[in-house]
């Protein structure tokens, strides 16, 4: 069973599902999204993993890149997508893919209702 993880090193939380995931006897693919940014496809296809409504679910509002690309909950799809491509930072994290469904670490244990 192929286990990978969409992981910020310096974002605790993803350390702490990274570890976890290591603790239950899964080595997962590490995805560091900040150095390799997914593309459009690959944030519809997590969002449609995820069970997500929308895009702006997927979205850390707080940072300040959702402010700098004019975001809202009624901006576009395609425009959130677009800002996610092009400011990674902006896609909440962790989040841990297997078997065509995906789950965000937050808090960390959620992860494992995946196995």
């Amino acid at each position: 069973m192929s286990v990978t993880i969409y992981h910020n090193p310096r974002c605790s939380k993803s350390r702490e599902t990274l570890a976890l995931l290591e603790q239950h006897g899964h080595t997962p693919i590490v995805v560091e999204y900040l150095k390799t940014p997914l593309s459009s496809e690959e944030i519809k296809t997590l969002i449609e993993q995820l069970g997500f409504g929308s895009a702006h679910d997927l979205l850390r509002t707080k940072e300040d890149e959702y402010k700098e690309h004019g975001l809202s909950k009624s901006s576009s799809e395609d425009d959130i997508i677009a800002a996610m491509v092009t400011a990674p930072k902006l896609i909440e994290r962790p989040i841990v893919v297997t078997n065509g469904k995906a789950a965000v670490g937050r808090p960390p244990e959620s992860v494992l209702a995946l196995f």
